[in-house]
């Protein structure tokens, strides 16, 4: 092999080095892009999924509250109306024939005024 054929064979072998370099640098963005949407895609699945979670929990705790402020509401319905019974019968209020003798009084109280215009006059 002469001198001119190993400087070709040496610049041959260097310029393959250097074209290999090239590959590697290029191959290792490319690795690091795919890795970097590896990564993305990742994110955006967890972050999605955790969205998803995080609805159920709050479809959850909205159906709890309505639920319980539907009992709490029936609750202070029974003790209105428990205290409006109460109330009622304190005043005599709380039987049928109540109306009854409202209207005897009335009468009676007719009467008795209808009475006291004939003694006027």
């Amino acid at each position: 092999m002469s001198t001119v054929d190993t400087i070709k064979d040496k610049v041959n072998q260097a310029e393959e080095l250097a074209r290999k370099i090239w590959l590697a640098g290029i191959g290792a963005y490319g690795k690091g892009f795919d890795e970097a949407q590896g990564q993305y895609e990742k994110l955006n699945t967890e972050a999605t999924k955790m969205f998803n979670e995080l609805v159920e929990k709050g479809e959850k705790l909205e159906e709890d509250a309505k639920e319980k402020y539907k009992s709490e509401k029936e609750n202070i319905k029974t003790n209105v109306e428990t205290r409006v019974s109460e109330v009622r019968a304190k005043l005599g209020l709380d039987n049928d024939d109540t109306n009854k003798k409202i209207e005897e009084l009335s009468a009676k109280i007719d009467t008795l005024t209808e009475a006291l215009g004939k003694l006027e006059k």
